[in-house]
């Protein structure tokens, strides 16, 4: 790889194990390791010979380790051991290159150097990496998996735990996802740590003591370059600060300080190299193992190539496929046949071991297919049943019976279905995709159950709402004594008819007496509710209830009619009355009582507010407080209080404030009316009158010539209050009239006599005209006649005007 990066590298161990003391020195001088105290981390790679390991760390590090020229073929290109510096990576971090494992140029046989430099790096390392190709998952020797058995355990021997992260890059990752890959080589990790003998003082130590075990994969760098320099990128990004905590090493232990590093590394080195326990596995399983794996990848590569496969595998994703089971099941059938006849001469358990892996993949390879037979089973089944549900509730039947006739059928229709994708080769399990249908038909009946239920209720909800929210509004207009009376009447009867109604549509659903019982009870509760609200929203305009209920009792009579303040009327006990009843209403709405339970809220308002007198005395006598002034009714909750008993005084207040206007108006009024209608004398002064007039009035009775002048003084004195309209020159006070009467009276009197004194007119027939003076005297007085009932007239509309008017 080109880099335009300077890199310091060296040979640490060269390919006859020898440790090149001096390079390492001028390694750790050129990167200034001695300075980085226990700040610095040490990453090493192994893994197959050619698999890739010097690509992936120049790529991944910014290194310039030599990489392998595919043109001329594949061959050793790393030997021993190399160390370079890791650019760009912070804190101060190393990088080993292992020699790859399985050359041929090593032979079968000389092994142990592979082993021993993995070792070392396990020892002196933070963070292995183990470079694999994908489809060497499963292998043993590919894998690693022999070569990590044995240094688990030659390590556990040589050397505490420190904790090494182990990192698995799984190389030219192919369709099979990363979470199908991982939890596989960990169980074999887990696997190989069982197995491994331990000393005494491990007995019981974890896996987890001595390693952490990361798993990452990248896909081909030949095939797709882009893509794997990017996923390369990313996977950098875990490398800087990789010893801080929650870092790839931020648990390790026993980290030698970087000043004695070199001389750490030469002792472990030394160490491993005479240990005399790394032997090498036998070469007849060997063989084995190797040859069984080709054979099984080989059967495994066929059948994914397989064409009948193919066509399986893109069919299931799109619908179900008549005879899914047999189909596969004939597939698998031949691929593991035909490994059995090429892999029968080889070791029996490496043998058996290979065909079980080979089954193994060639199930989990078709179980994503039988998964999606299933699932198109499962959904197609799930939507049939709803159309046979819905179809079935439309047509009149029951809920309950219903549910069940549908679902017994459609599971039944499910299980013929599976038994039509049964592969005889697995054990797969299908009741949980059998459960999930079971438990998603059970689910939509559950919410098609509680949709009708919430309609159901919801209708005589509405009317519940319906039936009382007028007539209780109309109730609390009249209120009265009876009106909560009548209230739990209209609720009592409402209440049981919609109940009645309620049973009987939830007759059809299979509920239990606890479901319908809660129902019924909140249906009640929701009428409760109902006149509460409407209570409620009454008593805060409980004012003007009032205010309307005065107007009418006040301003009308018990037929009524209008009244009309003529002074006859008793103002004071119309007003008192008209009170008592818009107390009345301020006690039936001062609190909720359906319960029918005794209280004397009326008492205590008519004795605080329309007796002040009785209430101070009894306060005095008593030496109690107000009884209006607290928050709280006797007898009444809280909650069903509406009006306490401080906000019904201000309430009082405030209505007999706004209602004194009209009792003042009425007063003023009948006052008015009994001034304009009072032109007779004192009864006192008509006594006097008779008395002392008595000799006048017997003169006048014995000379009858008084009569004649008293009438004609009468005759001149009417006409002279009709031309002078007496009354309308009063209706500006006393004084403006005296001063216009003064100034009009002789001129008028001269006009009444010149009237008189003129001579009649001759009439043309003698015999039908009255005489002269006659008919003057006549015309004056039918002139007065027709004055004065003008001016009585205009005054009649002129008082009624000034009586609207006040």
């Amino acid at each position: 790889m080109a880099t335009s990066v300077e890199c310091s590298s060296t040979q640490l161990i060269d390919g006859d194990g020898s440790f090149n003391v001096t390079g390492i020195e001028q390694l750790i001088k050129e990167v200034k390791l001695n300075e980085c105290g226990l700040s610095y981390a040490v990453v090493s790679i192994m893994g197959p010979q050619s698999s890739g390991k010097s690509t992936l760390l120049n790529h991944l590090f910014h290194t310039n380790f030599r990489e392998m020229d595919a043109f001329k073929g594949r061959s050793q290109t790393t030997k021993g051991i190399w160390m370079a510096k890791c650019n760009g990576i912070e804190p101060c971090t190393v990088v080993m290159d292992l020699e790859g494992t399985d050359g041929r140029e090593r032979g079968e046989d000389d092994t142990a150097f592979e082993k021993q430099s993995a070792l070392f790096a396990l020892a002196v390392s933070d963070i292995v990496l183990i470079n694999m190709w994908c489809h060497d998952i499963g292998r043993e020797q590919a894998a690693n998996k022999p070569l990590l058995k044995t240094v688990f355990q030659v390590m556990m021997r040589l050397f505490s735990p420190r904790k090494t992260t182990l990192m698995f890059v799984i190389r030219d990752k192919t369709r099979t996802p990363l979470e199908n890959l991982e939890p596989v080589l960990r169980e074999d990790i887990q696997k190989i740590w069982d197995s491994v003998p331990k000393p005494e003082a491990h007995k019981e130590t974890p896996l987890s003591e001595f390693f952490h075990v990361e798993v990452v994969a990248l896909s081909s760098y030949e095939e797709k370059e882009e893509l794997f320099k990017e996923q390369v990128s990313n996977l950098r990004q875990r490398f800087f600060h990789s010893i801080a905590p929650g870092g790839l090493a931020g648990d390790r232990r026993g980290v030698v300080p970087a000043s004695g590093f070199s001389f750490s590394a030469q002792e472990i080195w030394k160490v491993i190299k005479e240990n005399k326990d790394l032997d090498l596995p036998a070469h007849k399983v060997m063989v084995a193992t190797v040859r069984c794996e080709e054979i099984a990848n080989e059967k495994y590569s066929s059948f994914t190539e397989c064409e009948s496969w193919c066509q399986l595998e893109e069919a299931s994703r799109s619908d179900l496929v008549s005879g899914f089971g047999k189909k596969l099941n004939s597939l698998l059938h031949t691929s593991l046949t035909k490994y059995d006849s090429e892999a029968t001469f080889f070791d029996e358990g490496v043998r058996s071991l290979k065909r079980k892996q080979l089954e193994e993949k060639l199930l989990q390879l078709a179980q994503p297919a039988h998964q999606a037979i299933l699932g198109h089973l499962r959904s197609g089944t799930l939507e049939k049943f709803k159309e046979a549900f819905e179809k079935a509730l439309n047509g009149g039947e029951k809920f309950s019976v219903a549910a069940r006739n549908c679902t017994e059928s459609y599971m039944a229709l499910f299980d013929e279905g599976y038994q039509d994708a049964f592969v005889e080769l697995a054990n797969w399990d299908s009741s949980k995709v059998r459960e999930k249908l079971r438990r998603d038909i059970d689910a939509h009946v559950a919410s098609v159950q509680a949709a009708k239920l919430a309609e159901l209720t919801s209708s005589y909800e509405v009317r519940v709402k319906e039936a009382l929210y007028g007539p209780v509004e109309s109730l609390f207009d009249g209120a009265n004594n009876e009106t909560w009376l009548s209230i739990r009447n209209l609720l009592r009867c409402e209440t049981e008819s919609a109940v009645r109604g309620l049973s009987s549509g939830l007759s059809g659903f299979d509920l239990d007496e606890n479901a319908r019982g809660k129902m019924i009870t909140t249906l009640e509760n929701y009428a409760k509710g109902v006149i509460e609200t409407k209570a409620r929203e009454e008593a805060g305009r409980v004012v003007v209830r009032m205010k309307d209920r005065f107007s009418n009792l006040f301003a009308y009579d018990a037929d009524s009619m209008p009244r009309v303040w003529t002074g006859k009327e008793d103002i004071r006990f119309i007003t008192k009355t008209a009170r008592v009843e818009c107390l009345k209403l301020l006690s039936v709405m001062a609190a909720i009582r359906l319960d029918d339970t005794a209280d004397n809220i009326e008492k205590i308002l008519f004795t605080a507010l329309l007796d002040p007198s009785s209430s101070a005395a009894a306060i005095k006598s008593n030496k109690a407080g107000d009884p209006l002034a607290s928050s709280t009714w006797d007898q009444i909750p809280p909650a069903k209080t509406m009006i306490t008993p401080v906000q019904c005084k201000t309430l009082w207040r405030q209505f007999m404030t706004e209602t004194e206007y009209s009792v003042t108006q009425a007063i003023s009024a009948q006052e008015a009316n009994r001034r304009s209608n009072n032109w007779l004398p004192p009864p006192w002064a008509i006594v006097a009158l008779l008395i002392l007039g008595f000799n006048e009035f017997m003169t006048v009775l014995r000379n009858p010539l008084y009569l004649g002048l008293i009438f004609v003084g009468y005759l001149v004195i009417k006409a002279a209050w009709v031309q002078l309209d007496i009354p309308g020159q009063f209706r500006y006070g006393i004084l403006a009239g005296l001063l216009s009467i003064s100034t009009k009276l002789i001129p008028t009197i001269m006009n009444i006599l010149r009237k008189l004194s003129e001579p009649a007119p001759v009439a043309t027939t003698g015999a039908n005209n009255p005489p002269r003076h006659l008919t003057a005297a006549t015309k004056v007085l039918e002139n007065g006649s027709t004055r004065s009932s003008t001016a009585s007239s205009g005054n009649k509309t002129e008082y009624s005007g000034h009586n609207k008017e006040q």
